[in-house]
Parts: structure tokens; C-alpha cells; sequence
């Protein structure tokens, strides 16, 4: 082939340190905004991010050119720097993060599960998401580091 295609499709999850509930609502909307144009500008193309006061979810492509560990560290610190000069100064997320792939049959599903994390965690806390997510995925983890 001459030249190089890719969609790999991805359901991105990490929070902030120690889950505090710091991304308050004064600013989700802009972080969610924020890291959508950090993720076009390393190359990926952001369907939807979404969450709530201490995690983020992103439903986007892989970028061709960088792994997916670079991609959401690039993502993470840029996105810590907006947050601290929002006048959030204690800021930083968590080191970890999960990533899952998904088909484009399950897209639209992933997207509308983004949207309604407000509505979400009403009834569910995010380590019983989080751990809801690894099991489907087959995940084996640690819940001294969940």
C-alpha cells in the first residue's frame, strides 16, 4: 500500500489523583472542549469527552503516528496545565488510566454513555464503573490500585 490508513477506536477513562472532586462544574464543559482540541491536535479525531468531578472519559481514535500511552500522557499534562492556570492550582490526575478498544458498531453506544456521566453517578460511584468496565473487557486488576 503506499500509503498508511488507521481508525482504531478508543474508550479512554483516567481521574484525578487520590479521585478528588475537584473539576468542578464552572469548568468541565471547557475541559471537556480543551481536551477534545488537545486529541485533534496530536492526530486523533475526539468523539465525545465527558465526566464528572473526578475522572474524564474520551471516546476517539487512536492517532496514527503516536502509541496510545504517549497519546493520553500528552493528553493528561497538557490538559493539567489548563486546569492550574483555571486557578485550580492543587491539580493533577492520577498516574494510571484505562484504555479500551471498541468497534465502530459500538460508537454511538459509547458516545451516549459519555454524554450522561453526570446523570450516571447519580446512581453509581466511578470504582464500581471502573470495575463494571474491566470485567466486560476481561481485565484482571488490583483494587489496592483502582
Amino acid at each position: 500500500m503506499a500509503q498508511s490508513l488507521s481508525r482504531v477506536i478508543l474508550h479512554i477513562v483516567f481521574s484525578t489523583e487520590n479521585r478528588l472532586p475537584i473539576i468542578n462544574s464552572s469548568i468541565q464543559e471547557r475541559l471537556d472542549a480543551y481536551i477534545a482540541t488537545i486529541a485533534r491536535d496530536l492526530g486523533s479525531y475526539c468523539f465525545k469527552v465527558g465526566g464528572t468531578f473526578d475522572h474524564v472519559h474520551l471516546a476517539c481514535t487512536l492517532p496514527r503516528t503516536i502509541s496510545q500511552s504517549e497519546f493520553i500522557k500528552k493528553v493528561k499534562i497538557t490538559s493539567s496545565k489548563w486546569i492550574k492556570s483555571q486557578g485550580v492550582q492543587r491539580f493533577s490526575w492520577q498516574n494510571g488510566y484505562g484504555v479500551f478498544s471498541i468497534g465502530q458498531s459500538q460508537l454511538e453506544s459509547l458516545v451516549q454513555y459519555v454524554s450522561e456521566q453526570e446523570n450516571h453517578h447519580k446512581a453509581k460511584p466511578f470504582q464500581e464503573e471502573l470495575e463494571e468496565i474491566l470485567k466486560r473487557y476481561k481485565i484482571e486488576y488490583n483494587n489496592n490500585y483502582l
